[in-house]
């Protein structure tokens, strides 16, 4: 007999465990992810930081909301902090003050603590920059994020529910039965087939291609691959330097303790929904920009791999249904961002699945940027 459940959320990386995790109403929930592990793919390969900057002012509210939730998290998810304080740098060149001037306007007001350093007060914080920066934005905040515990937590909470995570189950055909049939979803998989009252699009990079199986009005979701790589330098890293980021994007590096330093050309190359691999250019660009904005050398590549960000065209999150199929709910387009803000948008979205009142720790936050409705006229 064919197993049936109210709610069949596809994907079980950060997006799709995190939803599953904040669901209230005791609905009999599939969890399906078509690789032997879940978050196998970007989520299980994200350099992941806490960073309210990160991502730009649409994005931050929905970081600076997981904030206190990953800091202090609940005791049914362990109840120990997630995060670990690091300070992050974002540095600017001489030619680039008025955009570092305007990236710090651009959170006024939000709450963000930035700290624009002149050159000298940049050089004593970060004395490893090559002299070429000669001011910066200091965020004390950022955090690392220990993305494995995260990830394992928002699983036992969801299964604790009940959903059952089902595993090797990719999806390969999604029909909509007639009304008069119960208007169930069938979701056909490697494995057999499922029926569901509503799917949850948690597919990250294969989000669009769910939508299409499953004969619904796409959403653009562009999956670009990012690379990281772990190396080795010299003089050694110190496990307490904060986390660099360059303003014009060529780079973002942190340490990873003993000397070791993960270090990404903050690359994002349109690719195919695929499991990826770093590319050798990527890798190079990497340690090049790396040995031209700092005093380090690379002495060792210890490994190098690479994920897929999955970005709406608006690069926000999206949110909920169209209207045209409101029993298929997108919760997908995280883009770099899906992990420091998963505590927030899962809240939000596990309130809107079920029809009921977001939660206090996230009723400020405005919705209306990351609704998928705002792609209805597709």
């Amino acid at each position: 007999m064919t197993a049936h459940y109210n709610i069949a959320i596809i994907g079980a990386g950060i997006a799709g465990a995190s939803i599953a995790a904040f669901l209230q109403s005791g609905a009999r929930v599939a969890l399906l992810e078509g690789e032997d592990a879940a978050g196998y793919h970007t989520t299980g390969r994200s350099a992941a930081f806490w960073d309210e900057s990160y991502g730009g002012p649409l994005v931050q509210p929905l970081t600076t909301a997981s904030g206190p939730w990953l800091r202090n998290p609940p005791a049914e998810f362990g109840g120990a902090s997630f995060l670990t304080e690091r300070g992050s740098l974002t540095i600017a060149r001489a030619d680039e003050a008025e955009a570092l001037a305007q990236l710090a306007a651009d959170f006024l007001g939000s709450g963000v603590r930035l700290t624009h350093l002149d050159q000298a007060a940049l050089h004593a914080a970060a004395p490893m920059l090559s002299p070429e920066y000669t001011s910066a934005l200091a965020e004390p905040d950022c955090a690392d994020i220990d993305v494995a515990r995260l990830h394992a937590a928002f699983l036992k909470v969801a299964q604790g529910k009940g959903a059952d995570l089902l595993l090797r189950q990719r999806v390969t055909g999604i029909r909509r039965a007639t009304q008069s049939n119960g208007g169930a979803w069938h979701i056909g998989t490697s494995a057999g087939e499922l029926t569901a009252d509503v799917i949850v699009n948690a597919a990250g990079a294969w989000a669009s291609g769910i939508a299409a199986m499953a004969g619904v009005a796409q959403i653009p979701i562009t999956p670009l691959r990012r690379t990281v790589v772990q190396v080795m330098v010299e003089p050694p890293a110190p496990a307490d330097a904060p986390l660099l980021i360059a303003l014009d994007g060529s780079f973002y590096v942190k340490p990873e303790g003993k000397g070791r330093l993960w270090l990404s050309p903050h690359d994002e190359t349109p690719d195919v929904p695929r499991d990826c691999a770093a590319e050798e250019i990527d890798i190079a660009l990497a340690i090049d920009r790396l040995e031209r904005a700092t005093h380090w050398r690379v002495t060792k590549v210890e490994r190098a791999w690479a994920g897929l960000r999955n970005f709406a065209p608006d690069r926000l999150p999206v949110i909920g249904a169209l209207p045209a199929a409101p029993e298929f709910f997108w919760f997908a387009g995280q883009g770099g961002w899906g992990i420091q803000t998963a505590p927030a948008a899962a809240m939000i979205a596990a309130a809107m699945l079920e029809g009921r009142a977001v939660p206090a720790e996230v009723a400020h936050v405005d919705t209306a940027p990351y609704l998928a409705g705002r792609f209805s006229t597709l």
